[in-house]
């Protein structure tokens, strides 16, 4: 065998993913940024895993690929969940979901916080995370 590459879209596909399998190892999580200038290539090549799996064109065996890993598929939500698990973790710790944006430890959960209230008040923010925010006690508009 002189290794020839038979199908070199599988190839770099497979590349690829062995590369998200050593992102995911060294960071926690398949979250790669899409300001992570070390990682040009992979963030690319996640976007496309994305952009392919709305349009249905991604093949089922590298859905479940991705999934056996913890692909994240929507990383705003993501993001959000990661914020609310932060939130509820605080709320835990203090008792309340009150956040200062002064603060330089909560500084970012706070701005969150505030870009939550905001997003209520244009009736922007989805349903799905109002309920979410209810059931933790949020604070919708505080004095």
């Amino acid at each position: 065998s002189i290794g020839f590459i038979w199908d070199l879209l599988d190839h770099t596909w497979n590349e690829h993913f062995e590369q998200l399998c050593a992102f995911k190892k060294q960071h926690g999580n398949c979250y790669v940024s899409q300001h992570d200038a070390q990682n040009k290539s992979l963030v690319g090549w996640v976007n496309t895993q994305r952009v392919s799996y709305k349009k249905n064109s991604l093949r089922s065996d590298r859905i479940q690929q991705l999934n056996s890993i913890g692909f994240i598929w929507d990383p705003i939500e993501y993001a959000w969940n990661k914020s609310f698990d932060q939130l509820c973790a605080l709320k835990v710790q203090n008792g309340h979901c009150t956040v200062s944006t002064y603060d330089e430890l909560s500084k970012s959960l706070g701005n969150w916080v505030h870009k939550q209230r905001v997003l209520h008040k244009k009736n922007t923010l989805s349903s799905n995370h109002i309920k979410q925010l209810n059931s933790i006690g949020f604070i919708w508009d505080p004095i």
